[in-house]
């Protein structure tokens, strides 16, 4: 317990609730703000053109002189994407582990940017002091390594935040769930529990990464051909037993991918990955080796359709063709919304008479998060006085919940909040206050919250019933119509075979702009305005279709 007495603690979240990705969660001590994690998320399907979402900074933004650190529990984009952005604005320390911090740095390099915040290393046994707040952390188990917990040291008692995490009985990596620390800090009275809830409505345990191991194998065994396995980027430990796996069958491994190639070269560098043998390849030697002793290693696992594995499905990828008798692997299953993605993708693969190997009893894939016994056994090692589900969809959050109150946690201590909902603790009590202001941003290319919700709307508008584009040039002086108006379609109808309806909306745009001379509306503005509503009203009595109309007047 600090030594610092805390009159007053908030917890929030600006990401990560009701969703998944883009967790963001923030622990307030009197005036001192701690970030925990920063993540993105994948755009949903009406965010057209849209790269990645990140949450909504502005609170931080607003009060950065109050942030103090920024403190990171594992190197999942859900937990770190939003970070380099954030660090636009704010000149903060950053904590987190050895690979965590590694895949930053790449990630700031990726966006170009400028200042380099101050980069602190920290591992299971860390324990540093950021203000005058003590904050030390615990080995966690994931489907990333390096992954750890995170205890903020209050007066009011510890304040636990688990990162995603399970309890492996047998890690790839050997280093598991760190139980006794956990007992420790549970025997000083935890004021508050932020725990993973991606699995609460999975029963019983999260089996062991290491039976991906026979798995595998078995994918690989008889093979005739090429195998692609899809993996999540960043999941090393699965990436060590794929190398594993072809070594037993002498096969070599290409890794096709911006991402992973980033991830696997980081890996290595650090000795996070091993391949003694060298059974890892370049993308030139691919061409050189026979197809029958390849394993291509890529990501696209969520049926992402500008993924290496969606072109190479589709035959456009420069690298890699499926054929006849390949072997498509995916280990790994889809988020919650992806399903229908991943289902095309796979039919795709299938039509090239390629293998498909997937699915839930080939033993390909394991999850990285606790399900239900291990939540509970969290709980009962911990004991928090309250308990807070974070990360995952409000289904996810609310069975989490049901979960805290069968190991006897009082209903009136579990907090089942929405994003921006603030929990303040005084004198080891906790109770809802106010709303802070929450959402998110889109990221398109280079552009940061350029691209909001007029945007998209004319995006979907766009998509949906196109755009007609209406030219004419004007003498303002005389009130005449000097060329045009000329209307161009796209999108909307197919000009050949609809003349007679262009040219009638030719007629009314001359006419609209006649009678809005007349009455003596010379702004452009208004001329725009008035050509557009004229025109659509008879586009959509004509097609029940309502296109995005844009006027361009010319003055000569």
């Amino acid at each position: 317990m600090s030594n610092q007495q805390t009159e007053k603690i908030r917890i929030l979240s600006l990401g990560g609730l009701g969703e998944t990705g883009k967790n963001l969660y923030i622990v307030e001590l009197d005036e001192d703000i701690f970030v925990l994690d920063a993540g993105c998320m994948h755009p949903e399907d009406d965010m057209l053109g849209v790269d990645i979402v990140i949450p909504d900074t502005t609170y931080l933004v607003e009060n950065k002189d109050r942030v103090k650190a920024i403190i990171l529990s594992h190197g999942h984009e859900e937990h770190i994407g939003a970070v380099p952005y954030l660090l636009r604005d704010l000149k903060v320390p950053v904590y987190g582990s050895k690979f965590t911090l590694a895949l930053l740095k790449d990630q700031c390099d990726e966006i170009k940017l400028k200042k380099r915040p101050k980069f602190h290393e920290v591992h299971a046994d860390s324990k540093v002091k950021i203000a005058k707040t003590p904050v030390s952390f615990f080995q966690t188990n994931h489907s990333i390594p390096d992954s750890l917990g995170v205890v903020i040291h209050t007066s009011q008692g510890p304040i636990l935040y688990t990162g995603d995490f399970k309890f492996d009985q047998n890690p790839v990596d050997g280093k598991t769930m760190d139980v006794d620390k956990l007992t420790e800090i549970g025997s000083k009275g935890v004021l508050a529990l932020l725990s993973d809830s991606s699995n609460a409505e999975v029963p019983g345990y999260t089996p062991s990464e290491s039976i991906v191991a026979e798995g595998l194998k078995d994918a690989f065994y008889e093979a005739p051909k090429a195998i692609v396995v899809s993996v999540f980027s960043n999941h090393i430990h699965r990436i060590q037993q794929i190398i594993d796996a072809a070594e037993k069958y002498e096969r070599k491994v290409a890794v096709v991918g911006k991402s992973i190639e980033r991830a696997v070269t980081i890996a290595l560098e650090l000795g996070y990955l091993t391949d003694e043998n060298e059974t890892l390849i370049s993308k030139k030697e691919m061409e050189s080796t026979d197809r029958d002793s390849l394993v291509v290693l890529t990501t696209g696992s969520q049926g992402e359709p500008m993924s290496d594995l969606a072109k190479m499905a589709k035959g456009s990828h420069p690298l890699f063709k499926f054929e006849k008798k390949d072997r498509f692997v995916i280990s790994a299953m889809p988020n919650p919304g992806n399903e229908k993605h991943v289902s095309q993708m796979i039919d795709t693969i299938s039509r090239t008479g390629a293998d498909a190997y997937y699915g839930k009893t080939k033993k390909i894939h394991v999850s990285g998060h606790a399900s239900q016994e291990e939540l509970k056994l969290l709980l009962n090692i911990v004991k928090p006085q309250h308990f807070i589900p974070v990360s995952g969809e409000f289904r996810m959050q609310y069975s989490h919940r049901q979960l805290a109150g069968s190991v006897h946690i009082p209903e009136e201590n579990i907090f089942l909040l929405e994003k921006g909902e603030v929990v303040e603790f005084t004198k080891r009590r906790g109770k809802r206050t106010n709303k802070i202001p929450s959402g998110h941003v889109l990221i398109d290319g280079l552009g940061v919250g350029d691209v909001g919700n007029i945007v998209l709307r004319d995006r979907r508008l766009l998509s949906k019933d196109g755009i007609l584009v209406v030219v004419v040039t004007l003498n303002k002086k005389h009130n005449k119509i000097l060329s045009g108006p000329d209307i161009i379609s796209r999108g909307f109808v197919y000009v050949r075979e609809s003349e007679a309806l262009i040219k009638e909306a030719e007629t009314l745009v001359t006419k609209s702009l006649g009678e809005a001379m007349e009455q003596n509306q010379t702004e452009w503005a208004q001329l725009k305005s008035h050509v557009r509503d004229q025109l659509s009203k008879y586009l959509y009595e004509k097609t029940k279709r309502r296109p995005m109309i844009m006027p361009i007047i010319m003055e000569a």
